[in-house]
């Protein structure tokens, strides 16, 4: 548990060694989280809990994903450094950062527009330039851009994304909590190259619901 005392730095690196127990163990992940912070990304009210494994309540009834998810999905894709990625919900831009310092490009989706325009301050706060942002349905994903190396979507699909793995290169990999109910399985879909996708079962999620269309007013 940390202290009162205990500086961002202490409470960061005891994160990432929990994370690392847990099963996140690439070390560019672990780096690319280690080197972001978190309290930049969380609510004031909640801003001395940055450094808990835990998802925390964000604007818009969304939430900041718990940090071992975060590193798990992020694991999960296999980034090389020229993967062009693509990810469905922006939120607090938490999840973003990190796939910006692993990937050569992010182009992130958001429906709602606080978030959008916060994330994008924060990007700027901390001068990351290969993130492209788009206020929009993140079920349609971004076909201008497609195909990509890599799709993250960080709300519950209530099924297969076909959509979105229409835009994924045949060599490509998605991974998605998928299902209706509070409770979701993360999936990572693989393709083989030639037109076929293996799918995986990774762990059992929570997640809030990818919804149609974009916000009215937020």
């Amino acid at each position: 548990m940390a202290q009162d005392d205990d500086t961002p730095q202490e409470r960061l690196a005891r994160l990432v060694l929990v994370l690392r127990s847990q099963g996140v163990t690439e070390p560019a992940v672990l780096n690319a989280i280690e080197s972001t912070p978190r309290d930049l990304f969380t609510p004031d009210l909640f801003r001395e809990r940055s450094w808990e494994d835990s998802a925390l309540p964000i604007a818009c009834g969304q939430t900041i994903s718990q940090p071992f998810i975060v590193g798990l999905m992020t694991q999960a894709l296999n980034l090389e450094p020229r993967s062009r990625v693509l990810e469905i919900g922006t939120g607090s831009g938490y999840q973003t950062t990190i796939l910006s310092k692993l990937a050569r490009l992010v182009y992130t989706v958001e429906r709602y527009r606080t978030l959008m325009s916060e994330a994008e301050a924060r990007f700027r706060t901390l001068g990351l330039t290969n993130i492209i942002t788009r206020f929009g349905d993140g079920g349609e994903g971004w076909r201008e851009q497609a195909p990509f190396d890599r799709i993250m979507v960080t709300a519950a699909a209530p099924d297969e994304p076909t959509a979105l793995l229409a835009q994924l290169k045949p060599s490509g990999i998605l991974v998605a909590p998928v299902g209706r109910g509070p409770v979701q399985s993360l999936k990572r879909y693989t393709g083989d190259g030639g037109g076929g996708i293996t799918v995986e079962e990774l762990t059992e999620v929570r997640f809030v619901p990818l919804l149609d269309g974009v916000a009215k007013d937020l």
